[in-house]
């Protein structure tokens, strides 16, 4: 997947984002297919959280914040 094609897609955090400069790990659903990256945030980010990609920045990285999708989305799904 293209790391600009991340930006405004929802994942999941699986390992809890810790914040600042301590990244957890988000599964993006694309496809049918998860992908894996190591996420990094302003705040720590639980896991089980939902999250918005707003930054990629390389080598399987990116930036999320936390999200809340509304009924009846299926960005994690695919």
């Amino acid at each position: 997947m293209r790391g600009q094609s991340l930006v405004g897609r929802v994942g999941v955090v699986v390992t809890a984002v810790r914040g600042g400069d301590r990244p957890g790990e988000i599964r993006i659903v694309v496809q049918g297919v998860p992908h894996h990256y190591l996420a990094y945030a302003a705040e720590p980010v639980p896991s089980g959280t939902h999250v918005l990609v707003v930054h990629f920045r390389g080598a399987r990285q990116v930036d999320v914040e936390p999200w809340s999708p509304m009924p009846g989305d299926h960005t994690t799904t695919g």
